[in-house]
Order: structure tokens, then sequence, then C-alpha cells
């Protein structure tokens, strides 16, 4: 299914119906929440990590020891041949954090920009765009180590870690899907989410790290703008991993949904109705449908909802259902 670009305001007006409303969708609490699962997976590794370099600060009295026997299998090196045999760190490095406050921070940012991606596209594609923005901050990162000489000086200790580029893809992903999202509406009508996004930017860049972390951020920040990009024109690149997703999950379902056979559509009959208007069907709302069209949000995003769902969370929204 083609996505659509937004028009104008519509990321307003979808604000002002449903961040504010009890049809607000994607809570912390519901099930398959994508963004509560991958911070969670970060803060689970953060503390992870900070207990055993505790162990080894008890029992060595040193962080190098930490640094090499346990730490560096997990981020990724700027020098090939390191990163030949830990092939899987262009993964790992990106769920890695150290320093209570810099993972903070970097919760907090992916928190506001993942929200605001969930609340526009779904609850399918934060971790994709997550993981590939990570991807390309490694790849940017050991290409940049090797593009300048002043870098290439020092691949031979440059490494990275954190997930500074994946979150750096979701921010330009969102900002891309909708610039003129308002925040703090509080605020004389509210925040663009391009100047929240402009300002994360220059603290990211501007913060601790070398030029090569720095390439890498922005490499990551360009996949998730080449991602919604795609997305407009019809390529979903998220699709093939949700598909593995749901597969792999599927194994150990005993409850998993049987496809319905499809079945043939019948031949439409058109008559002459003797200038009759035609029936217009009315929707009937009731708390089982609405809990089903919030679901559909969801999964796939405000922008899947037919005509009729949305008429019927207007008309819901209207009644105070």
């Amino acid at each position: 299914m083609q996505f659509k670009k937004q028009k104008m305001g519509e990321s307003d007006r979808y604000s002002d119906r449903f961040m504010d409303s009890r049809f607000k969708k994607i809570r912390i609490g519901d099930d398959n929440n994508a963004l509560i699962a991958l911070i969670a997976i970060n803060a689970i590794l953060f503390v992870s990590f900070g207990l055993i370099q505790v162990i080894y600060y008890i029992s060595k009295s040193t962080s190098i020891a930490f640094q090499y026997e346990i730490l560096r299998w997990f981020i990724v090196p700027a020098k090939l041949s390191s990163l030949a045999t830990k092939p899987w760190t262009v993964l790992s490095y990106m769920f890695v954090h150290v320093g209570f406050f810099l993972t903070l921070i970097n919760l907090v940012w992916l928190w506001v920009f993942g929200s605001i991606l969930q609340d526009l596209s779904g609850n399918s594609k934060i971790i994709p765009v997550y993981i590939y923005g990570g991807i390309a901050g490694a790849l940017f990162f050991v290409a940049s180590s090797y593009a300048f000489p002043m870098l290439r000086e020092q691949v031979e200790y440059s490494f990275m870690f954190g997930g500074n580029a994946g979150i750096m893809a979701v921010a330009l992903a969102t900002t891309t899907l909708s610039p003129d999202y308002r925040l703090f509406r509080m605020l004389n009508g509210g925040i663009p989410l391009w100047i929240l996004t402009i300002l994360y930017v220059i603290i990211d860049l501007t913060g601790a790290g070398g030029a090569s972390q720095h390439l890498a951020h922005l490499g990551g920040g360009l996949i998730g703008f080449l991602f919604v990009v795609s997305l407009r024109k019809g390529y979903d690149w998220s699709l093939w991993m949700n598909q593995i997703y749901n597969w792999f999950t599927n194994l150990f379902n005993p409850d998993k949904p049987v496809q319905p056979k499809q079945q043939k559509i019948k031949e439409k009959v058109f008559y002459n109705t003797g200038g009759q208007k035609p029936f217009i069907k009315r929707p009937v709302i009731t708390q089982q449908r609405i809990d089903e069209i919030l679901d559909k949000i969801n999964q796939k995003g405000y922008n899947h909802l037919s005509e009729e769902e949305k008429a019927i969370l207007e008309k819901a929204r209207e009644a105070d259902f």
C-alpha cells in the first residue's frame, strides 16, 4: 500500500482529535508497544553492563579489563580487520550505553521522537527505522575513519557505541513524515517538530565524540529521511523485518490466527434505479468497534484507516462516546 504524503495541517487535526482525547491509541501498557520494548532493551542492557562493570571494579580495580574482556565484543571498531572478526557488533553496538546521564538523555530523545512516529505511522516502523539507522551509522563510522587522513591515523583505537545513530534516524524519519507536527500546544499554538529536531541535531553534534562518530550519527539521520521518502513511493523497508518477526512469534503461538480461504468475488449486477438516491450506509458506533479501530491505528497508523473508520472516530469524539 502506498504511503501518501500528509497534507498541510493534517497532523495538527490528527493531534487535536486523538493525542488529547480518550482515543490516544498507543499507551505504555498496551501489548506489543514497540517503543517501550526498544527503550526497555536499551535500559536492561545498560543495567547489565553496569553490574558487570561494578564486578570488574571490585575484583580487578580497573576499567581496562572490563573494556578489553567484555565491552569490545559488543562495540563496533573502526578497523576493518577487527570488524571482520566481530561482524555482529554492527547490530549490538547500538544497544550498548555507558554513563547514566548520557543513557537517560538518549532514551528521553528516543521517547519524544518515537512516540510521535508511532502515533503517525503505527507500531511497526520504529524498530526497523532504529535498526536501519544504527547499521548506516556503523557503515558511515568505518567509512569516514578511512576516508579522512586525520581519522585514519586513529583507526587502530577508534570505536563507537550507543544508540545515537538509530535515534537520529527516528528523529529525521518523524520530522520528514510530519515537519509541522506541534508540541507543547499551550505555548502560543505549539512548537513545530522541525525546530525541536534542529535543536537535537545541534546538541548531538556538539556533544561528546569524535568527527567519525558525528558523521555516523548524520548517516543514521540520512537513512531515516530516505526511509520515509521510500515509504511514500510505496516501498516499505520494514516489511521484511515485520514478516520475520511475525513468523518467529507465531512458531510459539498455539492460538495463531488461521488465514481464511479467499472467496471468489461474484459478478456485480448494475441496474437502473429510476432516479432514486442510493442507500447510504450509516456506521454503527459501539465500544467494540472503537476498540477495533484503535487497535488498527496502533498496528498500522491513522493513515491506513478507511473513510468509514475515520467517520466513526469523528462521531464518537463529538458525542464523547
